[in-house]
């Protein structure tokens, strides 16, 4: 009786040792698996070329990231180029989001949020998240999910980026929010709300808000 007793308090402990172990070597993650639909998103996401691609400092092309010149502006679609890379995404994908030349390059992150918030977005399949562990356990079913901060003033940019699959852990959660993919000050492939979302003061933790497509798509 002892021997059994002994013998199942050892293969508790070393299930528990195990399940900490595959935690903490990112095989389980904080919210969720990521489905196959994710891993298709995932690859289109690090197919956009976002790392030399919407580079800020240049006028892009909208659709593509490629440098041009637009003398309209005076330059100052030169800046960053976030809300351009999530809506050259959202296009690729069929998923409505403002873009041009509904509205121009300029300010169109804060435009980008103020629709989302409406009734336009809503009736087009667009919800806001209840925080940061939806949003990525969305993202790891393969929904297309943005986090975005809109600037309280309207003649400074806001911030939007794409949230991308992640196995991350529920304090790696907790700590930076979830792992997106943008343009910007900064472009990156793969990098987190907290850092993404550093140059604007007020985003992080408490300032950004998150939206799902509630509507299925296919990379």
């Amino acid at each position: 009786m002892r021997t059994r007793l002994f013998t199942g308090l050892f293969l508790v402990a070393l299930a528990s040792s195990f399940g900490q172990a595959v935690v903490a070597a990112g095989g389980v993650g904080c919210c969720g698996p990521i489905t196959e639909d994710a891993r298709r998103l995932e690859r289109k996401l690090d197919a956009t070329g976002v790392d030399h691609l919407w580079l800020p400092g240049h006028h892009v092309d909208w659709r593509t990231g490629e440098p041009n010149s637009n003398a309209e502006d005076n330059g100052y679609g030169n800046k960053s180029h976030c809300s351009a890379f999530a809506a050259s995404v959202a296009a690729s994908l069929g998923v409505p989001l403002l873009r041009p030349p509904q509205h121009s390059q300029v300010l169109l992150a804060n435009a980008q949020i103020g629709w989302l918030d409406g009734k336009e977005a809503g009736r087009e399949g667009w919800r806001k998240v209840n925080g940061m562990r939806e949003a990525q356990s969305l993202a790891n079913q393969g929904r297309f999910v943005v986090v975005a901060f809109k600037s309280s003033n309207p003649h400074k940019p806001g911030h939007i980026a794409i949230v991308r699959p992640s196995d991350k852990s529920q304090d790696e959660l907790e700590r930076d929010g979830p792992q997106i993919i943008q343009a910007g000050s900064e472009n990156a492939t793969s990098t987190t709300v907290r850092m993404g979302f550093k140059h604007h003061s007020g985003a992080w933790p408490d300032g950004v808000s998150y939206y799902e497509y509630t509507r299925q798509v296919s990379p």
